[in-house]
């Protein structure tokens, strides 16, 4: 069975999930991917008695969004994972970080100066500092 993906935009996704939220779903996980050089899509997957859904949208790459996590409060934690790994803000986070939950400060993204003037390396499974840029 194929599961139902239904594309969101983020004037209309606080509204979709308030209704997921109304009707009894649990939020499983949020997943963010590159979608080209300048977007990146977010998908947001809920469960209801083992059945899932998911709600998508693209936004571009530095764009905002709304936070989900002053519905479904976990969700802090992988929007602010989000931040820091594509750019990516969040409008209405009860907890936000300002993409210093996983990264130091000076490291604000996997795609910052810091990767382009060569000072941080990106290795299999680990991100190293290597010196001042």
């Amino acid at each position: 069975m194929k599961e139902p993906i239904v594309d969101v935009t983020a004037t209309t996704l606080l509204d979709e999930v308030v209704r997921k939220k109304a009707a009894g779903w649990r939020l499983v996980a949020l997943t963010a991917v590159p979608s080209g050089e300048d977007a990146v899509e977010v998908l947001y997957h809920f469960d209801l008695n083992l059945v899932l859904s998911h709600l998508r949208l693209r936004v571009a790459r530095n764009g905002r969004l709304p936070s989900i996590s002053p519905v479904y409060f976990a969700a802090f934690l992988v929007e602010n994972e989000i931040q820091d790994q594509f750019e990516l803000g969040f409008d209405g986070l009860v907890l936000d970080y300002d993409r210093t939950l996983f990264l130091e400060e000076e490291v604000r993204s996997l795609s910052s100066p810091f990767f382009r003037a060569g000072v941080v390396k990106k290795t299999p499974g680990a991100t190293v500092v290597t010196g001042e840029a």
